[in-house]
């Protein structure tokens, strides 16, 4: 049963015209990636909601400053980014509906999505309704979020996109909302 608009904007009532803009990618994403019932649909709209301000913003936001985190030092290189000061940490910034982040993850979703490396030269390409979603969807299937999400263990998820559980209560809130939207009664 594809998601509507409606479905959408009932889980996340901020989106509002994005809701009709990225109902139809986000369905072919689930679809591409195995989110393909209400437990797994739930979870992942609840934390996409939550990582793109309830379908606002594709792109990661924050000044150079905020960015130069990415670009030296010892993040820098766990992404992939060099340890330089070069502006790779602004370019490989967060994208996509569950911010995609550093080189090495870019290079990564972009091989799983494309075939082959554009996302490097492209990066931009994952701020795309379609690209945004799939890419999510991917990383949510590459870190075996649909077996946590069968087993209702939110807060483990939260941590496998987040690092910590960053928003956890409004994260919460979309979940629930979304297993009332999505789930039979008794889940």
């Amino acid at each position: 049963m594809p998601l509507t608009e409606q479905q959408l904007l009932n889980i996340m009532p901020n989106a509002r015209p994005q809701a009709g803009v990225f109902a139809s990618a986000l369905n072919t994403a689930m679809t591409h990636h195995n989110i393909n019932t209400p437990k797994r649909i739930a979870a992942f709209l609840a934390q996409v909601g939550h990582e793109s301000g309830q379908l606002r913003y594709v792109r990661e936001l924050g000044n150079d400053q905020y960015l130069s985190k990415y670009d030296t030092g010892a993040l820098a290189i766990r992404l992939g980014n060099t340890p330089e000061a070069d502006g790779d940490g602004q370019l490989y910034r967060g994208r996509g509906l569950i911010q995609i982040t550093g080189r090495d993850n870019y290079r990564r979703c972009s091989l799983a999505l494309f075939g082959d490396e554009r996302l490097l030269s492209l990066p931009e390409l994952l701020e795309q309704p379609q690209w945004a979603a799939e890419s999510a969807a991917w990383f949510w299937e590459l870190n075996g979020l649909n077996e946590l999400a069968d087993r209702g263990q939110f807060n483990s998820i939260t941590r496998r996109i987040n690092g910590g559980l960053n928003g956890l209560e409004e994260r919460l809130q979309l979940w629930a909302r979304a297993r009332a939207v999505l789930c039979q009664p008794s889940v």
